[in-house]
């Protein structure tokens, strides 16, 4: 058996490929020409390829083949590149995974944006994300499920609140409902007659307690999407994110109520996190980034949730 390639054949291999001569990898990689030239004619005896034309031409050539083992080569050095920054950042603090568990109601424009430039800023850091409502959030933050959370029910000793932004929710229907056809503001026993659309917490935390609950009879659900779905073809109405519902407003596929006992409501998002556990530097860039961006997130406008995703925001 043949020996295989060292990274260190590859990698020298990628930097003649990059530079353009045995000479400039030389003085990139701090070593002599010699040692280039030696290293590559050891990687194509190995392989029993030629993977540079030296003959008639001023500097080294890739050969076809060449090419394409230059690719093969760029990912074997990238996953060392990734090795060697997960291990330097875990010996500077830095995690390897980052648990997130966000409320259905917060701006999924603001969520896209934060989690790109977090792929940027921490390109070996895993991500995982939980979605869901109301108490959910502070139970996974409570159990250790979650690294952080994000979410507008408090209620907890055990953990710890920064309030970073708000969301606002707003009472709409379809424009064919009933409430969107009597003169408003309409009075609560009007209001009461007529289905509710309601999402659920999936916790124990707020059994029994609803939130802006008002008609005797209510549809519950344990998704803003299906919620949603059902408000544009008539059937019930229901509190929904202005900035999920701005689109739809603009168009006319809903409109906003004008109720007596349900007004337009802003409520407090917070990042939360367990009180004996600090965010490593990770968790802690996050919270900060979405406190930045929540202050600048403008719900009013249509049109903020990016086109592919407005189809799949989920509660």
């Amino acid at each position: 058996m043949q020996p295989n390639p060292t990274l260190d054949q590859l990698q020298i291999l990628v930097t003649v490929a990059d530079t353009g001569s045995f000479s400039a990898a030389g003085r990139k990689l701090n070593r002599a020409q010699s040692v280039i030239s030696y290293a590559i004619a050891n990687l194509e005896a190995q392989l029993g390829l030629k993977l540079f034309e030296r003959e008639g031409t001023r500097e080294p050539q890739l050969t076809d083949v060449g090419r394409a083992t230059l690719e093969d080569a760029r990912r074997m050095v990238g996953v060392l590149q990734r090795i060697r920054s997960r291990v330097d950042g875990h010996k500077q603090g830095l995690e390897a995974e980052v648990v997130l568990s966000v409320e259905m109601t917060m701006a999924l424009p603001v969520l896209v944006r934060v989690l790109k430039a977090f792929e940027v800023q921490f390109p070996t850091v895993t991500l995982r994300l939980h979605t869901g409502s109301l108490g959910l959030i502070v139970e996974q933050v409570v159990n250790g499920q979650a690294d952080f959370g994000i979410g507008g029910i408090p209620g907890d000793a055990e953990v710890h609140l920064l309030p970073i932004g708000f969301t606002t929710m707003v009472p709409v229907a379809a424009p064919n409902h009933p409430l969107a056809l009597l003169p408003g503001p309409v009075p609560l026993e009007d209001v009461r007659e007529h289905t509710q659309l309601v999402v659920s917490d999936q916790s124990e935390r707020t059994r029994g307690r609803d939130y802006g609950v008002f008609a005797y009879r209510t549809w519950r659900l344990t998704d803003v999407r299906t919620k949603h779905a059902l408000m544009r073809k008539g059937l019930g109405w229901g509190g929904l994110p202005r900035w999920l519902a701005a689109d739809d407003l603009a168009s006319g596929r809903l409109v906003e109520l004008d109720l007596e006992p349900y007004s337009e409501v802003r409520a407090q998002l917070y990042a939360m996190h367990r009180t004996d556990r600090s965010p490593k530097p990770a968790a802690a860039w996050l919270i900060d980034q979405f406190k930045r961006q929540l202050g600048c997130f403008n719900e009013f406008e249509p049109g903020q949730v990016p086109e592919d995703e407005s189809e799949t925001v989920r509660r």
